[in-house]
């Protein structure tokens, strides 16, 4: 388990007309697995694909067509379960929900309902100013994606896309720690960045590939307190569930348009329905979708085609053995390997390969100095260029490192650096070899340094008067030496030459 080192943040509170409320959130997280292959079919995953051209003969329900599971996608569940610090589940097994959908060829999905492959775990969410939220994790299970339904095609038939259908997800199901729009935000922020480290999806929410229907209700004040101490679910109001949120910033409309949908409600002396809504971006509303199914709805019954599920402990201890360094352990090591910021850390490992390519360039380097150059230069002129990746860097480690280097032996100034780095950006090439070819080399003989001083001194006698009545006035003479010498002497030594003469 984590060591929460940091303290719970205050709940949302929300002004009704008539008194306060606090929120109450919890999220269903649907990931797609990240692998080539479908849950119980060899058809692909590949995104894009023409319509209805990843699908194999159990996917579109043919009959007697039998499922045969992709262990690579048990594999990747168990390891996602690891990943969050929770129970693994060496017994599961698959059950049929029976509902119907255009999209659902087969009439029923193949899911888990009473025996998850992943038990409890917990999922630590940063919130700035030395706050975090411990959200804990109910469960993680697997099951298939339905495909997709497409009614802007034609204005009389609706078509289907069976393309997902089949598709493996792991849906990862939060207990309602969650207490605010930002937390929640933060919360899958959070889930997606440690999905990525592991590699178990790839977190791409615009392509559908992670999505989440939020639980939003609302409890008066202490409320919660009770429900902590009963596990009493009424203390926390009738929920409603906003489904297949695919954006965060969504996710923190959805939630306030919601809750204040049911205040007003419960204000007015009604009652709120436990429902399925969906959110409308466009008029900031929820609206209806279905009255909410429980679970005898879908007449859940154990999965005729599959048997029970049974993994053994080597195994998951070998996969736990290949887990990489997750998010809170690397930065936790970049704020005390190179002495950086809890900002610059956090900044550093949002992504595993920035991450990756921070620690060769600082590799040989100070850390600090490292750390600004990757995040103010090279993610800023990324930033500038398209908003590029790191992937798409011209400037690869070594050449930063490079730079960084020259630096640091006092070869090349700061700004001298900043014409090289964009040199190497547009151009490329050795950062060292460009330094010798382009005469950029720092200026550091102080007998050079100090005629230059002395020139500009002689030719500027009005100027000498006033900066020996005030020393503030030297930089003055220290930015007409660095003019003058085109910007390579060394600035440190000018600084302290431009002193000298002006205390004789």
């Amino acid at each position: 388990m984590l060591d929460l080192a940091y303290e719970n943040p205050k709940p949302k509170v929300i002004a009704g007309a008539k008194g306060d409320w606090e929120l109450v959130i919890g999220l269903e997280v649907h990931a797609q697995v990240a692998t080539s292959a479908k849950l119980f079919s060899g058809a692909s995953t590949k995104f894009g694909a023409e319509p209805n051209s990843n699908v194999a003969f159990v996917d579109a329900g043919m009959p007697g067509m039998l499922p045969v599971i992709n262990e690579g996608c048990v594999s990747q569940a168990v390891r996602t379960g690891l990943g969050l610090n929770a129970e693994i589940n060496l017994f599961s097994a698959f059950d049929r929900k029976n509902y119907f959908y255009p999209d659902l060829p087969q009439g029923y999905q193949i899911s888990q309902l009473y025996h998850p492959i992943v038990g409890e775990g917990e999922v630590l969410v940063e919130m700035g100013n030395g706050q975090a939220r411990l959200v804990r994790i109910e469960r993680i299970h697997l099951e298939q994606d339905a495909g997709k339904s497409i009614h802007d095609m034609d204005p009389n038939m609706s078509f289907v896309d069976l393309n997902r259908t089949g598709v493996a997800l792991m849906e990862i199901v939060s207990r309602p720690d969650v207490r605010g729009p930002e937390e929640a935000a933060a919360f899958v922020g959070k889930l997606r960045q440690i999905l990525r480290y592991l590699g178990t999806c790839d977190g791409n929410m615009q392509n559908g590939n992670m999505r989440a229907d939020v639980n939003v209700s609302v409890c008066k004040p202490g409320d919660y307190e009770k429900y902590q101490a009963t596990q009493d679910f009424s203390h926390l109001g009738t929920r409603c569930e906003i489904k297949n949120m695919n954006s965060m910033r969504f996710i923190q409309a959805a939630i306030m348009v919601e809750a204040n949908r049911q205040i007003a409600i419960l204000e007015d002396g009604g009652s709120v329905d436990q429902e399925t809504r969906l959110y409308d971006a466009d008029k900031n509303e929820t609206r209806s979708m279905r009255s909410k199914e429980e679970a005898h709805d879908y007449r859940y019954f154990p999965c005729p085609d599959l048997l029970p599920l049974e993994i053994e402990q080597s195994w998951v201890d070998d996969i736990k053995a290949d887990l990489p360094e997750l998010p809170d352990a690397k930065k936790a090591r970049f704020i005390s390997d190179f002495k950086l910021s809890d900002y610059d850390a956090s900044v550093l490992t949002a992504e595993a390969e920035n991450a990756a390519y921070f620690e060769e360039v600082a590799n040989g380097n100070d850390g600090k100095l490292a750390a600004n150059w990757v995040i103010n230069e090279l993610f800023g002129r990324l930033k500038k260029d398209d908003d590029k990746g790191i992937s798409e860097s011209p400037v690869n480690p070594a050449q930063l490192a490079g730079i960084i280097s020259l630096i640091t032996k006092g070869d090349i100034s700061g700004k001298i650096a900043k014409d090289l780095f964009e040199i190497v950006y547009t151009e490329g090439g050795d950062p060292s070899e460009i330094v010798e070819a382009r005469g950029m080399k720092q200026v550091t003989d102080t007998g050079a340094i100090e005629s230059a001083v002395d020139k500009i001194i002689a030719e500027n006698p009005a100027q000498v008067e006033k900066a020996k009545a005030n020393l503030k006035l030297a930089g003055w003479f220290v930015g007409q030496v660095m003019k003058a010498t085109g910007g390579k002497a060394n600035p440190k030594a000018v600084n302290e030459i431009v002193a000298k003469k002006l205390a004789e």
